[in-house]
């Protein structure tokens, strides 16, 4: 399910939510994000194809960046500075 990893204060966290559908992936990006400090970084993992659309149009909505977005295999990769 969902595993949450703190780093550093700098780094911010990483977010595993492989398996999760929509709109689950948005919603646990969305809580992540308003528990980061500004500055900080927020990696996110998923394997919904829906997450493509979701998460950058939620960094959108938050006013936060995204720094980049990739796909590796199967999962999408996010990362995401707390604006």
């Amino acid at each position: 399910m969902s595993d949450e990893t703190s780093h550093d204060a700098t780094a911010g966290r990483t977010l595993d939510l492989r398996g999760l559908k929509c709109p689950l992936p948005a919603l646990h990006t969305r809580k992540a994000l308003r528990g980061l400090k500004a500055g900080m970084l927020l990696v996110v993992e998923c394997t919904d194809p829906m997450a493509a659309i979701d998460i950058p149009n939620l960094v959108r909505e938050t006013g936060d960046v995204l720094e980049a977005q990739e796909k590796r295999d199967d999962s999408l990769l996010f990362s995401i500075r707390k604006a």
